[in-house]
C-alpha cells in the first residue's frame, strides 16, 4: 500500500482510468460480438447496421488511446471483409 499521498491518489487516479477503460472496452467487445452473430445468421441489414456502430466505437477507443489505431484498423477490416462475403452471396 502507497504511504505518501501522492502516490494514494494516484492509485486512485488509476483506479478511475481502469473502470473507464474497461467499460469501453467491453461495448466495442460486445459491438463486435453482435455484428459477427449477424454475420454468422447471414442477416444482412443488421450486420451493416453493427458494423458501422463498431467502426464509430472502435474509433472512439482510438482517439482515447485505449487502442493502438493499427489494431482498431485490423478489426474494422477483418469485419468488414466478412460483411463483404456475405454481400457478395
Amino acid at each position: 500500500m502507497p504511504i505518501k499521498k501522492a502516490a494514494k491518489k494516484y492509485m486512485r487516479v488509476t483506479a478511475r482510468k481502469t473502470a473507464k477503460n474497461l467499460k469501453i472496452k467491453g461495448l466495442f467487445k460486445s459491438a463486435i460480438k453482435k455484428t459477427n452473430e449477424a454475420i454468422a445468421k447471414k442477416d444482412l441489414a443488421k450486420a451493416q447496421e453493427w458494423f458501422k456502430k463498431t467502426a464509430q466505437l472502435l474509433d472512439k477507443a482510438t482517439d482515447k488511446n485505449i487502442l493502438h489505431k493499427n489494431t482498431a484498423a485490423r478489426k474494422k477490416s477483418r469485419l468488414n471483409k466478412l460483411l463483404k462475403t456475405l454481400a457478395g452471396k
